[in-house]
């Protein structure tokens, strides 16, 4: 299994340190100016379902319900998505620590609120661990409560300082007959329950996010009122209602338990890229479905194949770009895996630490460099600013006219011993490299890409 974006990650969280660690209650259930990104996942995540909230303490919060055991009771599973670098960590001994503290509120239409309030640590061993960007972090809360409509509040707060980031959702929490499904719950690991009465064991994957042509997605079904070995049909379908793909699964029941369950693995292969449905059944009761996605990357959340392959054309690796754009619809998840292995600089982490470096000065030369009827990105100084970074010196005349009567601006990169002019021939902002910079700039860009 590669080092991939979302799976196979250890969960840091709590008070011990280990490669899987489980934040949340274990015990009974209690009762209870922001920059744009290029590639935002809110938008997608929030079509899913889920609560999204941004900086300073960005999460991804998923709730999903299970029967509590009871007719007026639901089994409501909370889960939160955090990155370590969302937090502030501080040096403890051998090791680095953060804290931050989670608020829940389940607001009834009527009636008194159910609240939970949990203070949570993260010990990790290195330094280089509390800049993960990835899902690093998972808290999980088990709420019982009656049926019905609810305003769900969740609360991220900052244990050190201020910051805190709040997501709201109206959500409803269902009564479940006999026979019904429950709600699929995405999972890295776990085998749920064998009765009602239980609390699952499992640890929740809230984004329910898998990497294109990579790691396979584990999502737990319960049934009840159902015997053993009954079939759950399961289709994957896409935003048309095109049926993708087709499966059916066997539900088991444990001993003399009231659940039947299975967990099912959803492997990508042959799937697109981009947010589906995994619809599941079972004779006598109504469908389930689990909003799912299949992404490039879980930070920078890219869906279209095309698409990807346009934004990597300053990638350091064309050699490899190259393979991803000439290979055909049926070999794109394999020839992207391969190009994942080829240009990850440190395969032991989740991240691959060269594309995320890019896809932050895209992101930044989006923002900083956009000119009328252009992105940033697709600019010369965005251009040049995503290949070699930073200029080491900027000299801005675009105010006034140099001698020859145009506006320029200049960039000098010391350790290429570059500098290079940019003139807005027009009088609109639409700064060029000259064609003397051009030709320098593309010198040395050769040179850099044969010392990789």
């Amino acid at each position: 299994m590669r080092a991939a974006l979302l799976l196979g990650l250890g969960l840091t969280a709590g008070t011990t340190c280990g490669p899987w660690q489980r934040v949340g209650s274990d015990d009974r259930p209690g009762a209870g100016a922001v920059v744009p990104r290029l590639f935002s996942a809110g938008p997608v995540y929030r079509s899913m379902g889920l609560l999204v909230a941004g900086a300073p303490l960005p999460f991804i919060a998923s709730v999903r319900y299970v029967d509590g055991g009871s007719p007026d009771s639901a089994l409501a599973v909370v889960g939160i998505s955090l990155a370590n670098q969302a937090l502030r960590f501080r040096r403890d001994a051998a090791e680095f620590v953060a804290q931050y503290r989670v608020e829940l509120a389940f607001r009834p239409d009527s009636g008194r609120a159910l609240q939970v309030s949990r203070e949570e640590w993260v010990r990790v061993r290195s330094f280089a661990e509390t800049n993960r960007a990835d899902e690093s972090v998972i808290f999980q809360h088990l709420l019982r409560l009656a049926p019905g409509r609810y305003t769900v509040t969740v609360t991220v707060r900052d244990g050190t300082g201020p910051a805190l980031s709040r997501a709201e959702a109206v959500d409803t929490a269902p009564r479940f007959g006999r026979p019904a499904l429950g709600d699929p719950i995405p999972v890295y690991e776990g085998g749920g329950r064998a009765a009602t009465g239980a609390l699952p064991q499992l640890v929740t994957s809230p984004r329910a996010t898998l990497p294109y042509g990579g790691d396979s997605l584990r999502i737990y079904f319960e049934a009840y009122g159902v015997p053993g070995g009954t079939p759950l049909g399961l289709r994957v379908l896409d935003g048309a209602g095109t049926v993708l793909q087709a499966d059916t699964a066997a539900l088991e029941r444990v001993d003399s338990g009231d659940v039947a369950r299975v967990t099912y693995v959803l492997a990508p292969s042959g799937l697109p890229v981009g947010r589906l449905d995994l619809e599941a059944v079972i004779p006598g009761a109504a469908a389930v479905r689990l909003p799912f996605l299949i992404s490039f990357s879980g930070q920078y959340v890219i869906t279209n194949y095309e698409e990807m392959v346009s934004l990597l054309r300053y990638f350091e690796r064309q050699d490899a770009v190259a393979k991803l754009r000439d290979a055909t619809v049926q070999d794109r998840p394999r020839v992207w895996d391969e190009f994942w292995r080829a240009t990850d600089p440190v395969a032991i982490t989740p991240e691959n630490e060269a594309l995320e470096d890019y896809f932050r000065r895209v992101q930044q030369a989006n923002l900083r460099f956009a000119e009328e009827g252009a992105p940033g990105w697709l600019t010369d100084r965005g251009e040049v600013f995503i290949t070699l970074g930073e200029p080491d010196e900027v000299i801005d005349q675009s105010s006034g006219l140099d001698r020859g009567g145009m506006r320029v601006i200049r960039w000098g990169y010391t350790d290429f011993r570059l500098v290079l002019f940019f003139e807005d021939e027009t009088g609109f902002g639409r700064f060029r490299l000259t064609p003397g910079s051009r030709a320098e700039y593309q010198r040395v860009v050769a040179r850099v890409r044969r010392a990789q």
